[in-house]
């Protein structure tokens, strides 16, 4: 099955679609293997985490590289060449959110998270897939793979690389199937590891 099989309705996010969105990463990351325990309250996850994904999708927002589909079932959040997942701005408001959101040590445990993945991202230009995520009323219908399909044509209609991270090793078959390749892994302090993956411009 190629790309172009996979692709579904698709547009550009804009302000309106951001509780839409927030909701529907909170439920496609709540039992992620990676950011569930990274907010180990159960109880109190979804709320705690989206306050951080709503600071997250409201800044990618800037670029207008976010796709959704028509409801926004489904969201690519994108990071264009050049660009950053926050402002400067952002970036030290995020410690202080989390703080206040879930304390000292999940903030903690967050940000060196964060770390990581920065340290691990590629010198090179690419578009960045920050967030892909479906949410749980609308998982099965293909809509994540048939989003990811439309985003990535966008992009190979301007010859340019892409760049994700694997949070969920499940999830690492569906990217290979679409172009990309394992790059490299990190491994967290829980020992969760997980696997950077490259598509070559095209």
């Amino acid at each position: 099955m190629t790309s172009k099989d996979r692709s579904v309705a698709a547009r550009t996010a804009t302000a309106a679609d951001i509780d839409a969105i927030v909701s529907t990463v909170t439920t496609a990351f709540f039992h992620d293997p990676l950011w569930g325990p990274a907010f180990p309250d159960e109880r109190e996850r979804a709320v705690q985490a989206a306050a951080m994904w709503r600071l997250y999708v409201t800044s990618a927002l800037r670029y207008s590289r976010t796709l959704v589909t028509p409801d926004a079932e489904a969201v690519a959040v994108w990071i264009p060449p050049g660009g950053t997942e926050l402002t400067p701005q952002e970036t030290d408001e995020l410690g202080p959110l989390l703080v206040r959101q879930a304390g000292a040590e999940v903030a903690e445990a967050i940000l060196t998270i964060n770390d990581q993945l920065a340290a691990a991202h590629p010198d090179e230009p690419c578009f960045y897939l920050t967030l892909l995520g479906v949410h749980d009323d609308h998982r099965g219908k293909g809509l994540g793979m048939g989003l990811l399909a439309e985003s990535l044509a966008r992009i190979d209609a301007l010859g340019a690389p892409a760049y994700l991270e694997s949070s969920n090793p499940s999830n690492n078959a569906r990217y290979q199937s679409v172009g990309f390749t394992a790059r490299d892994t990190i491994t967290v302090a829980t020992g969760h590891v997980i696997t950077t993956m490259w598509r070559p411009g095209r």
